[in-house]
């Protein structure tokens, strides 16, 4: 089947969980989502705490990770968001996003990427959680100042 580029920009930016979740993944770069803020809209079950969705917001930007996975694979990334297509409801809906390579505009990338379906009052994301974020975003050497932000992050306990 045919590759597909998927925009991380929570937890799945953690090399170690996504090469789990998904054998066949490349790193391709480090990309911009424009307009948008993260948020913590979700409790999840398995975590036990508040998780990472992208909201609208003009002006601000969210940093992430662009991989390259097979078509299988992407599969199994919806299993584990919570995602099944032809669903009515689901934790996170996979859709298209256009990202900017290396922040640039000149280097616009269509890729996949899961936005949340927002809970009522969700609890803050708790510290373990808030370090997959944050050592993914190290990792992939994001902008300094949006690491900034990801530190200043509230976490629960």
């Amino acid at each position: 089947g045919d590759a597909v580029l998927y925009f991380a920009y929570g937890s799945n930016m953690d090399w170690a969980q996504m090469k789990t979740r998904c054998p066949s993944v490349t790193f391709v770069g480090v990309a911009r989502l424009a307009d948008h803020r993260l948020a913590f809209t979700r409790k999840s079950v398995n975590r036990g705490c508040g998780v990472a969705d992208v909201m609208h917001e003009t002006g601000r930007s969210v940093w992430g990770a662009v991989f390259q996975l097979s078509e299988l694979d992407v599969g199994a990334l919806d299993k584990s968001e919570g995602y099944r297509p032809g669903r009515d409801r689901n934790s996170y809906w996979r859709q298209e996003c256009m990202v900017f390579l290396d922040g640039d505009e000149n280097r616009p990338v269509t890729a996949q990427t899961y936005v949340g379906d927002p809970q009522p009052n969700p609890p803050l994301p708790n510290q373990a959680y808030k370090e997959l974020i944050l050592g993914g975003a190290r990792h992939w050497h994001l902008p300094a100042e949006y690491i900034a932000e990801l530190e200043a992050i509230e976490v629960s306990g």
